[in-house]
């Protein structure tokens, strides 16, 4: 089945220029740490730092990279084109830019946000003319002056926008990962399974889970990777342990796994699961014979302005004890939203409530291995799964990027992480509420 047609917006090379020294304040300047707020009607605020230019410095001092990205399915794209043609043919991308002085922290930048608004630039996207683009197109490359802002007068911002094709598998959750569902391929109006869910738990007398297993064995008890537990009289009161889902293929076969390894755990004097003291999973895939880890992912409860489910996803290499961070992020448990994974070019992992990579950061990484050959291997690694609010019904629908998909079991290890992810959200409700009954073993009251 054919992927998705998709289309991507892309906000690259920013930089900032004086042109005069006459021009700017006296109070700030050009050693000033900036950043900007790009801004797309109907899609969330991304962030991002901007560089700054010397007078005598030309084009070719601008460094290459990507600061933002928005992504539209075909629909959504014939509905910007219409409402872009019904305003003369253009729709406009804002992109604000401020000082990083004051305001409250966030780590989309990694300094504070909220400093004085320097100037913005307003972007016009020609639609109609990506439209028919079967290879993408530029939309603008150069410097536009700011306005607006007051002291940031004469500051001219350079910017590359384009548009690309980006196409996706789609695949959807038939109902609650817990509920063992099918998953579909989606193309359009068009719904094909390919993979079947198997939702369990581990036996509880099982303290160990050996790192390599026969592939005969179609469940997880001993096809995990190795982890360890505490004994019994030491186990905390409450916790949340033992779950694991299991895709099989439509010939039945295991094709991927995602198994609880680190139990979650109430912190002290808490009912929540805490970010010093994560739950974790393995995702494992099939491998000659034996199941061998993919990636981990950790998942705790945390409070930004309201609950959110902050979580961290760690790429782990065949045959490296390295391992490469690709998603460091939150979302709103209230409110539901998306894990993301989205690496178009090289790049540091960031926290962001909107994003999941930094697209503008340069390339020493936050994590073991995430180094810049790890982001040059894993350049164009995209991701995405909807996770429901609280109290809602979900079915995840995933969204994989083609440039990592060459087979059934690629795709299967993304549905496993997306379920992952989704069970996540139980796992860290509060200890003070009781979670479903079919996520609930019979010797657990939490």
């Amino acid at each position: 089945m054919d992927p998705c047609p998709f289309v991507r917006i892309v906000i690259g090379n920013l930089a900032l220029r004086l042109p005069s020294p006459s021009s700017w304040s006296k109070s700030t300047t050009t050693t000033t740490l900036c950043y900007c707020k790009i801004k797309l009607k109907g899609f969330p605020t991304q962030y991002s730092t901007v560089p700054w230019l010397s007078q005598e410095s030309g084009t070719d001092a601008i460094e290459h990279r990507i600061h933002a990205g928005f992504n539209f399915k075909k629909l959504e794209f014939e509905k910007l084109v219409e409402k872009s043609a019904a305003r003369g043919g253009t729709c406009g991308l804002k992109i604000e830019i401020y000082t990083g002085k004051g305001g409250n922290t966030s780590a989309a930048c990694g300094w504070k946000l909220g400093g004085k608004l320097l100037g913005s630039v307003l972007v016009q996207l020609d639609l109609k003319a990506t439209e028919h683009s079967n290879k993408g197109c530029v939309i603008q490359d150069g410097w536009i002056s700011t306005v607006g802002g007051g002291s940031g007068k004469g500051v001219a911002l350079h910017v590359n926008v384009r548009a690309e094709p980006d196409p996706r598998f789609v695949f959807q959750f038939d109902g609650e990962p817990e509920c063992s569902p099918q998953v579909f391929q989606v193309n359009g109006n068009v719904k094909q399974p390919v993979f079947s869910c198997k939702f369990g738990f581990r036996s509880c007398g099982e303290r160990n889970l050996r790192s390599r297993s026969s592939m005969s064995e179609p469940n997880t008890r001993t096809g995990c990777f190795s982890a360890s537990f505490p004994a019994e009289k030491e186990r905390p009161l409450k916790e949340r342990k033992g779950w694991s889902i299991t895709i099989h293929d439509l010939s039945g076969s295991p094709v991927a796994v995602a198994s609880m390894v680190t139990p979650f755990v109430a912190s002290p004097g808490s009912d929540r699961v805490s970010r010093s003291n994560p739950g974790a999973w393995l995702i494992l895939r099939p491998g000659h014979g034996t199941w061998k880890p993919w990636g981990r992912l950790e998942a705790w409860r945390e409070r930004n302005g309201g609950d959110h489910l902050g979580y961290r996803f760690e790429l782990i290499p065949d045959g490296s004890i390295d391992t490469i961070t690709l998603a460091n992020s939150s979302f709103s448990t209230k409110k539901g939203g998306k894990f993301s994974i989205d690496i178009a070019t090289g790049g540091t992992p960031l926290t962001s409530p909107n994003s999941s990579f930094d697209f503008s950061s340069a390339s020493s990484g936050s994590g073991s291995g995430s180094g810049s050959w790890g982001q040059l291997l894993y350049r164009g690694f995209v991701m995405s799964s909807t996770v429901e609010g609280d109290g809602k019904c979900s079915k995840p629908e995933v969204e994989i990027g083609v440039q990592h998909v060459t087979c059934t079991e690629d795709a299967a290890a993304f549905v496993a992480l997306a379920a992952a992810v989704d069970l996540s959200m139980d796992a860290c409700r509060s200890f003070s509420q009781k979670i479903r009954r079919e996520l609930r073993q019979p010797d657990q009251e939490y």
